[in-house]
């Protein structure tokens, strides 16, 4: 695999929903998605899975290095606050700690400084016959 840039451009879920790169660096990432009127829910609110979504592309993007393939192997989300139609949501992935082929992330989804998820992964970096 290349790196985190090259991940994200043959993301084609994260594509059809408009995630765009925003800062991207081994450890780190800064995506935005703006929620358009497909995202929500009953409720007239942004859909969680949608905010999931952002949240676990920002994880992939930070967790993956050139060079290696490396996957979710747990995550969580806290839902602090609705998202409405129209807001640009940023989610900021940071890198915890990497221990042997394993890591966890911390991502903030936020809305201008509003918080409205924190979202923690733990990845796994996969051997190549693991593939």
């Amino acid at each position: 695999m290349n790196g985190p840039a090259e991940m994200l451009a043959a993301d084609k879920a994260s594509n059809a929903l408009g995630i765009e790169p925003v800062e991207l660096r081994d450890g780190y990432a800064l995506l935005r998605m703006t929620v358009t009127e497909l995202m929500i829910n009953g409720h007239g609110i942004a859909h969680g899975g949608y905010v999931f979504l952002l949240a676990d592309t920002a994880f992939a993007c930070a967790c993956n290095r050139a060079g290696s393939v490396t996957v979710a192997a747990t995550a969580e989300i806290d839902f602090i606050r609705p998202a409405q139609e129209g807001d640009e949501l940023v989610a900021e992935a940071v890198e915890r700690t990497r221990f042997g082929r394993s890591g966890i992330y911390d991502i903030t989804v936020r809305r201008g400084t509003e918080i409205v998820a924190e979202f923690r992964g733990r990845s796994r970096t996969l051997r190549s016959g693991d593939r």
